[in-house]
């Protein structure tokens, strides 16, 4: 028994797994993917400091001010912890181009790294430890949403991201603060407490609330729960138990034991996917399919009649038809049958939505919501039929586009995606320099010294 009543098995171990993650040497594949996100995440935080979610985060924290406890990223603002986790997390999902948990539906990186870093920079911690909460954080936020049933979840309005990012960012803030077990559970309870996000956000379609409820919120409010209970608040000591408790109201048939069922050896963060294009997941898949063609038969938007795009239902429904430009799936097949490629600066100009040429070609495109292609793991699916205006039919498909975990970006293809973001806004010697460094996290003695080649010049 605790002094505020029983604490379920599932509970005591998940806390106790929190409190003492850091001190559990991640095995070698595991640092390296986790190194690859880190790379990633840096680069999609760079180039969403130049978009409009991006800065509008920027200009708020700066008009906030705050003690220089923690930077924000691609600027030259240095601020309390808790607005620099909301900045970063804002300015990594500015640009859709963050990296995935593809199973749940959530971007863990995109909330983890920015409340991570913030207590990192602000206690003036190595990247070794930095590292290690990255990769606690993945998994607390994927552990969570596949708890709840994600799709059974997700089809009441809710959307996972909001939820299981928020609870990944508190469990990397708190071990980093050197909660113990006890005061794990506070914080659990304080993230349920702040549990929220809604489909809703997918109307936005200039990304700025999308960024906010999938990026700076849960960074925020996770660094918050954690910082909180550092400073003395006690609360429901098992917010997974009794009647009612955090999964009973969001999901009445949830599986608890997923929380805990291979912690410690089985890491959520080798099933994340980092995305080769700068758009929503669910596209992913359709444009690897039209990419493949254009590239095998030197097609060309003239030479198109009909396109008929089959990717899971469930994934139709994010993406069909949707106002925001860097998630609609057919005006991107349109950019990519236009230009060959899709690029950041394609994937966000929203009035080239609006363009005849473009207008034009969507009317030939079809998508269809196919059951059969529903795949658990979301391998960013997609079955293809072109059809040409000389009659031949082209077929193409993928059960795994790149950038899933079975058919993951080499380092290499990472290197060359970030240079594509960061570029622009650094230069390629910083970039590079950066990377370095990135890649180096787990030998550098003090994060903070990170600020001289992330912040602006």
């Amino acid at each position: 028994m605790s002094e505020h009543g029983q604490v379920s098995p599932v509970m005591h171990k998940l806390s106790t797994y929190i409190a003492g993650a850091l001190k559990r040497k991640l095995p070698a594949a595991v640092a390296e993917r986790a190194k690859l996100s880190l790379v990633d995440t840096f680069a999609s935080t760079i180039s969403g400091s130049r978009l409009i979610a991006g800065k509008r985060a920027i200009a708020y924290v700066r008009r906030l001010g705050g003690p220089r406890e923690a930077g924000v990223i691609g600027t030259r603002v240095v601020t309390s912890m808790l607005n620099a986790a909301l900045a970063n997390g804002m300015c990594c999902h500015a640009d859709e181009s963050d990296d995935t948990h593809p199973p749940t539906c959530t971007h863990p990186n995109t909330s983890v790294i920015p409340a991570a870093l913030a207590i990192a920079e602000r206690q003036r911690l190595s990247g070794e430890l930095l590292l290690r909460a990255m990769v606690l954080g993945f998994d607390i936020c994927a552990r969570t949403v596949l708890a709840m049933k994600v799709m059974t979840f997700m089809r009441t309005g809710h959307h996972s991201g909001s939820h299981g990012q928020l609870f990944g960012a508190a469990a990397a803030a708190g071990a980093l603060l050197r909660l113990d077990a006890r005061e794990m559970r506070y914080v659990l309870s304080y993230c349920a407490e702040q549990a929220a996000g809604l489909f809703t956000m997918l109307r936005d379609s200039h990304h700025i609330e999308k960024a906010y409820a999938m990026g700076g919120m849960p960074a925020h409010n996770g660094v918050a729960a954690a910082l909180m209970v550092a400073q003395g608040f006690t609360g429901v000591e098992d917010v997974l138990s009794g009647e009612p408790n955090y999964l009973s109201i969001f999901s009445p048939d949830a599986d608890r034991e997923v929380l805990v069922r291979g912690l410690g050896r089985d890491y959520e963060i080798m099933r994340g996917g980092i995305k080769r294009w700068p758009v929503g997941a669910p596209v992913q898949g359709p444009l690897h399919v039209l990419h493949d063609l254009i590239r095998q038969h030197g097609l060309k938007a003239d030479d198109v009649e009909k396109i008929v795009a089959r990717i899971p239902d469930k994934e139709l429904l994010m993406v069909n038809n949707r106002e925001m430009s860097d998630i609609s799936l057919q005006y991107l097949l349109a950019v990519m049958l236009l230009d060959g490629t899709v690029t950041l600066a394609a994937a966000h100009d929203i009035a080239r939505m609006k363009d005849p040429t473009v207008l034009k070609l969507r009317r030939r495109i079809e998508t269809i919501g196919d059951a059969n292609l529903t795949d658990p793991l979301r391998r960013w699916r997609c079955v293809m039929e072109v059809t040409l205006k000389d009659g031949r039919k082209l077929a193409h498909q993928t059960m795994a586009a790149k950038g899933t975990f079975e058919n993951p970006l080499t380092r290499q293809e990472v290197e060359e995606k970030a240079l594509g973001l960061m570029g622009p806004v650094f230069g390629k010697q910083r970039s590079r320099a950066l990377m370095a460094a990135l890649y180096n996290i787990d030998g550098i003695k003090d994060v903070r010294t990170l600020r001289k080649l992330y912040m602006a010049s």
